[in-house]
């Protein structure tokens, strides 16, 4: 199967190997990323590196049912989006793909889950149907098989005793929160942590607060709890892998997920590191949909292949589908 291919990538070789193996089988299944490659003038056997295959502009997962399976449908993921406008679906025919993409991911970069407490601070993500991140906190929840687990909503002096008593015990924690949730956390307690203690940002005001840049975040949150560091996810509905940062707001993706930059004036044309552009995800997990995602992020690729997320393109929901507006 294409799938243990994927999960067993060793170097750039294997990646590009199952680069083209899942090119060739989303352009004979996608059928809206077929149309899409068509319309630009490629096609399968047109595709011989991995630099030949197109991005598909990630809006189109709000306009079309982008599935390369005829098989079922388990579950509609969907985006937070502003009020009145299009939210992006995703659907999921294989779960289990989603769920070994997310354990290992985590296991490359942190380790063993059932080492962590599982603090999940996410009230927004909780109050709406069909969150991706919901999905893979409440299994990493699960996984870490430790009775202080959990999701805290609108519980933050709750939260902040299990902190405190996780501390004193010695636990080790990753405290998954959303921007404006642990903002609101250090303003309104005084809670100093350690280096047991993973504070991880998932992005987002979500209209509650204003948005800032990620360095002032940062800034904030590293006072507010007396750490050195704070950790980033960096995921999305459409996708089935996250990149993550273990500080200074660089990513590293595991080793079925690549990034790269595109020109924001050419989209077909891929910049060389350390240039900023539009950022571009392949996410092998993402077999039964499409791998290859032009997203609406801007962001700087450095030489040893991490990446820096610096923004979001302006007027994004206009760009990149003017192609297909048939």
């Amino acid at each position: 199967m294409l799938t243990d291919t994927i999960f067993s990538i060793q170097n750039n070789t294997d990646f590009e190997r199952s680069a083209l193996r899942v090119f060739n089988h989303q352009y004979s299944n996608t059928l809206v990323y077929q149309r899409f490659c068509n319309l630009l003038g490629i096609t399968k056997s047109s595709v011989k590196h991995i630099d030949d295959i197109p991005f598909l502009p990630i809006q189109f997962f709000k306009q079309e049912k982008v599935v390369s399976t005829q098989s079922s449908i388990s579950k509609i993921f969907t985006s937070s989006g502003t009020t009145g406008s299009t939210t992006s679906k995703h659907y999921v025919s294989d779960l289990s793909i989603y769920e070994k993409s997310f354990r290992k991911g985590f296991q490359h970069f942190y380790g063993d889950i059932t080492e962590f407490v599982v603090l999940a601070l996410l009230p927004s993500y909780l109050e709406r149907e069909g969150s991706s991140l919901i999905y893979m906190a409440e299994k990493l929840i699960e996984d870490s098989n430790q009775p202080e687990s959990g999701f805290y909503l609108y519980e933050a002096q709750k939260l902040v005793t299990t902190l405190q008593q996780l501390l004193t015990k010695g636990k080790k924690v990753l405290l998954l929160g959303v921007s404006f949730a642990l903002l609101d956390l250090v303003e309104n307690f005084d809670i100093k942590l350690n280096d047991s203690v993973v504070v991880m940002e998932t992005g987002g005001m979500k209209g509650r607060r204003k948005e800032m840049i990620r360095q002032e975040l940062h800034q904030i949150l590293k006072d507010g709890f007396g750490i050195s560091q704070i950790h980033s996810e960096y995921g999305m509905t459409e996708l089935l892998s996250q990149a993550y940062s273990k500080g200074n707001g660089i990513f590293y993706c595991p080793p079925w997920m690549k990034a790269s930059i595109r020109d924001p004036e050419d989209a077909l044309t891929i910049l060389d590191a350390n240039k900023t552009g539009g950022i571009n995800i392949i996410d092998l997990a993402n077999i039964n949909s499409c791998s290859f995602i032009a997203t609406q992020d801007l962001g700087k690729i450095y030489n040893d292949g991490s990446l820096e997320i610096l923004g979001r393109f302006d007027h994004s929901d206009i760009r990149g589908c003017n192609l297909m507006a048939l």
